[in-house]
């Protein structure tokens, strides 16, 4: 890798930290091919992204980001998982570390705020950005839906004692 090559990475992971809401380090040493591209797979449905980048230059990126204390995991062979929603990509990283014990969590970083492994799994058990606005959307309808009821339920009533008058009639 020559010079401009990293320096294009160094870019790359810049931004990564800069603009994602999470950012999850863990060692991946003994994982397949294929369990990586699992791994890539299950984090790209969930809308973040895995990155393996030399530690060196991942060191480098994180210079006066706000992800900065990550770099005290980077040593080895890391693997960065990055997502804009806070909660994905370590719900994603936490439930394959659970199904797969050749990644193994370190920490990671939302935001100014440094993660531990524990810190990762309290994260990870968080409800996502949209769970978030389908919970709030329920509670502010469900009000409405009560009101809709209490008006609609008088015209039901009378339409069924109209209907039973009418039967009695007939």
């Amino acid at each position: 890798m020559d010079r401009a090559q990293k320096e294009k990475v160094v870019e790359e992971l810049g931004q990564i930290f800069e603009s994602s809401g999470v950012v999850v380090v863990a060692h991946y040493e003994g994982l397949t091919v294929a369990e990586m591209q699992d791994l890539r797979g299950r984090m790209r449905e969930a809308g973040g992204a895995v990155r393996v980048a030399k530690n060196k230059l991942a060191k480098i990126a994180l210079d006066g980001k706000p992800a900065a204390s990550i770099a005290e995991y980077l040593t080895g062979m890391t693997v960065l998982a990055y997502s804009e929603d806070p909660v994905s990509a370590a719900r994603v990283m936490d439930k394959y570390a659970k199904d797969n014990d050749k990644l193994v969590i370190l920490g990671g970083a939302m935001g100014e705020n440094a993660l531990d492994p524990a810190g990762v799994k309290v994260v990870a058990s968080m409800p996502s950005r949209d769970e978030l606005i389908a919970q709030i959307v329920s509670q502010i309808g469900a009000p409405a839906a009560n009101i809709a009821g209490a008006i609609g339920a008088p015209a039901s009533n009378i339409a069924s004692i109209l209907s039973t008058i009418e039967e009695k009639a007939a």
